[in-house]
């Protein structure tokens, strides 16, 4: 008698056993698009971007000063046809203080009058440039026009009497405080060497954010 026929099972064996689900990628509800949690940010990239946004900000900083300083001290008296002086002594304190910068503009000489604060040549000794009030006005019948000044926080007045030159005198017409210091500041060696190491500092200090950004924009965010 023959055995019962075993039945043959064809295709792949499958393990039996508990199935495991592997959770899908969160989706969001009727926009198809798949979100990946981002990867955590270092704080050396964070400290990088602190740094690179301070480095704008300071070199923005930077150029406006330098522009205003340019616009106002190369471009403006050829423009609006004014001059700039430094004050280098203390004899027109408080009112103007040593390194403060004196804006004179031009006027007629035969308007100056007592009380007036005018930058002239003194016609004596080195015939250096003085800014000093006017004590006295004395015209000539030529048409000439002299002038006794003094210094506000001298004793004395001037001991001469200056003839102003032309037809024209040039008057104060604004004090800007210290800035006359600092750009003596600026023309001294050391300041200057500061100054130039500064500026390769900063030009390495670019060159390494645009190096830490381009390492940021090839690391992927994350995997899909």
């Amino acid at each position: 008698m023959s055995s019962p026929a075993v039945p043959l099972v064809v295709g792949r064996h499958r393990a039996t056993g508990p199935m495991v689900r592997v959770p899908a990628p969160h989706r969001s509800a009727g926009s198809g698009v798949t979100h990946v949690a981002p990867a955590p940010q270092r704080p050396v990239r964070r400290t990088a971007r602190v740094l690179r946004g301070l480095g704008r900000v300071v070199t923005s900083l930077l150029v406006v000063v330098a522009l205003a300083f340019f616009l106002f001290f190369a471009v403006g008296p050829h423009v609006l046809g004014y001059r700039t002086a430094t004050m280098l002594t203390g004899s027109m304190e408080p009112g103007i203080m040593v390194g403060d910068v004196v804006v004179t503009a031009e006027r007629p000489a035969a308007d100056v009058e007592v009380g007036d604060v005018i930058t002239y040549h003194i016609p004596v000794e080195d015939h250096r440039v003085e800014t000093h009030r006017v004590t006295e006005v004395i015209r000539g019948d030529d048409g000439s026009v002299a002038v006794r000044t003094k210094g506000d926080n001298n004793p004395n007045v001037d001991p001469w009497v200056a003839t102003l030159e032309g037809d024209s005198v040039w008057e104060v017409q604004a004090v800007i405080p210290q800035v006359g210091s600092v750009i003596r500041a600026l023309r001294t060696p050391v300041v200057n060497d500061v100054i130039l190491y500064g500026a390769l500092g900063a030009v390495l200090l670019l060159g390494l954010g645009r190096i830490w950004s381009s390492d940021d924009e090839d690391e992927p965010a994350g995997e899909a």
